[in-house]
């Protein structure tokens, strides 16, 4: 070990153990703080989800002329290529018989009034889908009644 030459300092065991206890001082008013601003942002992304939901799911409706939906969602489903309407033979089952252009759905169009992967023409063969949400899967799970009302399932 080699002995400090004239004019260097070091720090005091004092000056360290300070530090030291404003630091964790610091740490015990953050880290609390840190966690419930977490909490509150997981929460505000549920809300915000649910209404992008409700907002897609009246949007869907207005394009297709839908005053009601044929098939209300009971079961809570977080796969929105399965929401709102879970039956896939709406044309055999004559609810989905005509596009918002008036044009006959064809067999082989694809079922349903759904937010993501809708097959909004009765043209078949430009494929033409439309999803009504960024996303097929969801957080949250969701619930939709015969006008439309979206509701968030709080899983236990």
């Amino acid at each position: 070990m080699r002995l400090p030459r004239k004019g260097e300092r070091g720090f005091t065991l004092i000056e360290l153990l300070i530090v030291v206890a404003i630091l964790g001082v610091l740490a015990a008013v953050v880290i609390p703080n840190v966690s419930r601003f977490i909490d509150a942002g997981e929460e505000e992304a549920l809300e915000t989800e649910l209404a992008n939901i409700q907002t897609a799911v009246i949007a869907m409706m207005v394009d297709n002329q839908l005053s009601t939906l044929p098939n209300p969602v009971s079961a809570a489903t977080a796969n929105m290529s399965e929401f709102p309407d879970l039956i896939s033979a709406c044309m055999t089952a004559g609810q989905k018989v005509n596009d918002p252009n008036g044009e006959p759905y064809q067999a082989d169009d694809k079922d349903g009034y759904l937010l993501y992967g809708h097959d909004i023409d009765a043209n078949d063969s430009d494929n033409t889908t439309v999803n009504y949400v960024a996303q097929q899967f969801t957080k949250g799970t969701y619930t939709c009644d015969a006008f439309g009302t979206v509701t968030q399932v709080v899983l236990p």
